[in-house]
């Protein structure tokens, strides 16, 4: 059996009893072998839409052995029994043994706040801003699934998380009268909305309202996600998260349409749930009250044409119950040994399949890289495929990090062959574009595109002794170049530079 996600047909008689079994051994040495208990078959039948699965209950009555691994890496090896199946062809899909790559805390020692070819130009504090009436955040570019950003009859779109700005709202008033933006800014997370913009020039953006009406969303909060161009007719999936109450991964469909005047984005109307975190692989709001699970990013992986989606995510458990293993502590120096309270920051990069190209069926997989004892958040994670190899990007806060490692708010990378890599943590540490000390907080929410450039939102900015100016608006795009495990700053662009990749011209 290949050690690879691998589809395989197979028809099975009536009575017959056909199994899938791959003996594995953890990455963290622990035998993990089945042969007793698939004897015995006690085993629970579950129906997947990809063909019957039947995994192990989580310990056999039997003999006691544990359907994964106990320590906190928490790979969960799958297999196929089939018993006693009805005649028929089904779809199996089968030895996803992969083990998540872990970002260890010695791969985090390495992070180089001062590293130049790793770090932002500093943004000036005479940024122009796209709106006095509304703040924007994460960014996400129209794009096709493998990753590439398009134009739509020669205009550029994107779609931002939004907030009206209330610089007349009496909550928003500090003693003096004056405008307290810091306080309305901070406040923008229970009120984000999914905004889109046009340009014909990739710069200078045009807005163009609200995605969804209000009310069609289920929750009170449209959190960020992907806006997926399907087809030359104008079709276009949004998948994005809802959340408030819970967190649930969706999607909305609709259509661009488009004149000589712009743009206008129509009929997203019914948004459909696609999974929410389920305890297992994922740390759900019942684990943990500030768990993370959001940030849908889809695509088609170049290798087996199956479309998949990554998030963010956190490892499952109880809050407070990981352990910080030889694995996740990595080869540190003598005095990094102890972690203080590091178990509590579980962040990873969650990984699901869909069952066929429309994306309307899911099945949750392990993650595939896991930051147990290092970060909590690994916000926004995406794809660059390039040179034969997975550039897998994700972002992350300085204040995220756990006890004894530390980095800038910025965006980072691991890079690997294959899917379910192993992966390597880019420039060593991981650290792949970082915010510059003198300005720890410019910019964020960085999404890095096929053709190199890397496009975030301003934060806010030092002006003169403690203040600093408030931003909600898109900062300067950045280009980086990718070689190799390697990454490197190389210029600077206009405010909110996003050109498109590929027009598409509608039939």
């Amino acid at each position: 059996m290949r050690a690879s996600l691998l589809s395989q047909r197979v028809t099975l008689d009536q009575q017959k009893v056909f199994s899938l079994f791959n003996p594995v051994i953890c990455s963290c040495s622990l035998p993990v072998n089945f042969d007793k208990c698939l004897l015995c078959k006690k085993l629970s039948a579950t129906r997947s839409f990809l063909g019957f699965r039947l995994s192990p209950t989580p310990e056999c009555p039997t003999h006691s052995a544990p359907r994964h691994c106990t320590r906190a890496c928490r790979v969960v090896f799958l297999y196929a029994l089939l018993v006693q199946a009805p005649a028929k062809d089904i779809i199996i899909m089968s030895n996803i043994n992969y083990a998540p790559t872990v970002w260890s805390r010695a791969d985090a020692l390495k992070v180089n706040e001062n590293d130049p070819t790793t770090t932002q130009p500093l943004v000036k504090p005479d940024f122009p801003v796209m709106s006095d009436k509304v703040f924007i955040w994460d960014t996400m570019p129209l794009r096709e699934l493998d990753g590439t950003v398009v134009s739509v009859n020669g205009w550029s779109v994107i779609v931002t998380l939004t907030a009206d700005r209330h610089p007349d709202d009496p909550q928003y008033l500090g003693a003096n009268g004056r405008y307290d933006i810091k306080r309305d800014w901070e406040d923008r997370h229970g009120r984000a909305r999914m905004c889109y913009w046009y340009s014909r020039t990739g710069k200078n953006w045009i807005f163009g309202g609200r995605v969804m009406a209000e009310g069609v969303s289920p929750t009170t909060r449209e959190w960020a996600g992907t806006p997926v161009l399907l087809n030359d007719k104008g079709d276009i999936d949004l998948y994005y998260t809802c959340v408030t109450p819970g967190a649930t991964i969706a999607k909305v469909r609709g259509r661009i349409v488009t004149s000589d005047q712009g743009v206008e984005l129509k009929d997203f109307t019914q948004v459909k749930k696609l999974f929410e975190a389920d305890g297992t692989y994922y740390q759900t709001e019942a684990q943990n009250s500030t768990w993370n699970f959001r940030d849908p990013s889809p695509f088609i992986d170049p290798n087996d044409g199956k479309l998949y989606m990554i998030f963010e995510g956190n490892v499952a458990g109880e809050r407070g119950t990981h352990t910080v293993g030889a694995a996740e502590l990595g080869p540190v120096p003598p005095g990094h040994e102890e972690v203080g309270g590091a178990r509590f920051q579980v962040g990873c990069i969650g990984l699901a399949v869909a069952k066929d190209l429309s994306g309307e069926e899911w099945e949750i997989l392990p993650p595939l890289v896991t930051a147990v004892g290092v970060n909590d958040q690994t916000e926004r994670p995406h794809y660059v495929f390039q040179d034969g190899k997975y550039y897998l990007f994700t972002i992350s806060h300085k204040f995220t990090y756990a006890d004894g490692v530390t980095g800038p708010d910025g965006v980072y990378g691991f890079v690997g062959e294959h899917l379910f890599g192993p992966y390597r943590p880019m420039n060593a540490s991981g650290l792949v574009l970082g915010n510059p000390p003198a300005q720890p907080f410019q910019t964020y929410s960085h999404c890095v595109m096929p053709n190199g450039l890397v496009t975030s939102f301003i934060d806010s900015v030092p002006t003169s002794g403690d203040d600093y100016r408030i931003g909600g608006t898109e900062a300067p795009t950045v280009r980086i170049l990718l070689k190799g495990d390697r990454s490197f700053v190389q210029e600077e662009y206009d405010y909110g530079y996003v050109p498109a990749m590929k027009d598409v011209q509608l039939s």
